[in-house]
């Protein structure tokens, strides 16, 4: 969301291309997501205090990095010979797309979403629920709050003021607040009287906790990791490229940023009945459901000029996201348990993190070959209706490990 705003300015300052700008996005994004298996080991042996710690600290010093990004090109650039100068440029921003994306959406997500999978169980639903509201605030706000703060302070600026945030906010409010369960500070999950359900969902008993060599072997691992990638390649690729999408469609860029804001209210919502109804339920119905909210935003922005097409992009893609924040909260604890939920959620991370970084150059280069969005927006379209079937068979791999009722 928060390069959407950003990627017109960093073609002209740093005089790259779409395409090239997003394979630099591409080619940072990839190798951050495969430092992140790492990293989710590393969490489980640190735990969510100190890693949300570091992961602040690093994430605004990135953005100080960001902030001079062409400053740092034209300098290296003025003693290097005049045909290096993209190859500087494409270098520079590849950097730092690799270390925003391994600091701030790979590890800062990764461990508040761990935090909230060890602290609560019956409650995690309503815990999912209540992040969500922030989450799908920030994402609602994100993209004009950047805009206007770029119409003031350049874009330089802006990543100016959110580096001091990330470190000056962020990095203290992580170290007084956050612990890495409730077993450390002497608690339980769910607090002191945890709800009792009034029938009990063979869904959410642990019988075992599966180290991640054994998840990855599951079918529902890949189902549900296959989905949350597809949604984390689709939603990037349009977000970022969302200014350009519009144009193609007649619509100017104030008109289509501010369609995430009621975007983000369907995703609220969203959040809000998945939180309610998860623990009474199958987790694979919900997954159907995003999946299902996949395909009819990808119609909606098939047809965005028609008069479904606004409606359906909407209310299919809040859908999906709210849902997409939720599932990937909920999930790999249910079914795995928490004892290496770090290590396993690192896997599920990297896949979406290289995912994102693929579709803004998938979206960018199809642009460029068929001078249109038309086919990629077909093809997005296809695979969240293949995975929709495919998801009405991902059962809770713990269910096969209880004792017969």
């Amino acid at each position: 969301m928060g390069f959407s705003v950003f990627t017109e300015v960093l073609m002209e300052k740093l005089g790259l291309s779409r395409v090239a700008l997003s394979t630099a996005y591409c080619v940072g994004t990839v190798a951050s997501g495969l430092t992140l298996p790492a990293l989710g080991r590393l969490l489980d042996h640190w735990g969510a205090r100190r890693m949300v710690v570091a992961s602040a600290l690093v994430t605004g010093a990135v953005l100080f990095y960001l902030s001079q990004v062409a400053r740092i090109t034209a300098g290296v650039a003025s003693v290097l010979p005049d045909a290096w100068r993209m190859g500087v440029a494409f270098a520079a921003i590849c950097l730092g797309f690799y270390l925003i994306r391994a600091s701030a959406q790979g590890v800062l997500t990764m461990t508040c979403r761990n935090a909230m999978g060890k602290w609560f169980d019956v409650r995690r639903g309503l815990a999912v629920s209540i992040s969500g509201l922030a989450i799908s605030f920030g994402f609602s706000v994100a993209p004009k709050l950047l805009d206007e703060l770029i119409k003031r302070f350049e874009y330089d600026g802006a990543w100016l003021l959110l580096g001091i945030l990330s470190i000056a906010v962020m990095a203290p409010f992580g170290w007084l607040i956050l612990r890495d369960n409730p077993e450390e500070a002497g608690l339980q999950m769910d607090g002191p009287n945890p709800p009792i359900p009034k029938k009990e969902n063979p869904d959410m008993r642990i019988v075992r906790e599966y180290p991640r060599r054994d998840a990855l072997r599951t079918y529902s691992f890949w189902v549900f990791n296959l989905s949350f990638s597809f949604f984390a390649l689709y939603s990037t690729a349009f977000t970022f490229h969302i200014v350009s999408l519009g144009k193609e469609f007649g619509f100017s860029k104030d008109f289509i940023i501010t369609l995430f804001v009621p975007m983000a209210t369907v995703s609220v919502g969203t959040n809000l009945v998945f939180g309610a109804i998860n623990a009474r339920t199958r987790l694979k119905f919900l997954l159907f459901l995003m999946n299902l909210g996949a395909v009819v935003g990808a119609i909606g922005l098939l047809y965005l000029n028609s008069p479904i097409g606004v409606p359906a992009y909407v209310a299919g893609n809040g859908i999906c996201g709210g849902a997409f924040s939720c599932l990937t909260s909920i999930v790999w604890p249910r079914f795995f348990g928490r004892r290496w939920l770090g290590a396993i959620a690192g896997v599920g991370m990297s896949s979406m993190v290289i995912a994102s970084g693929l579709g803004p150059i998938m979206f960018g280069a199809a642009a460029q070959v068929t001078g249109s969005y038309h086919f990629i927006l077909l093809v997005s379209v296809s695979v969240p209706a293949v995975l929709a079937v495919l998801s009405l068979w991902a059962d809770n791999p713990q269910r096969t490990l209880q004792a017969p009722e």
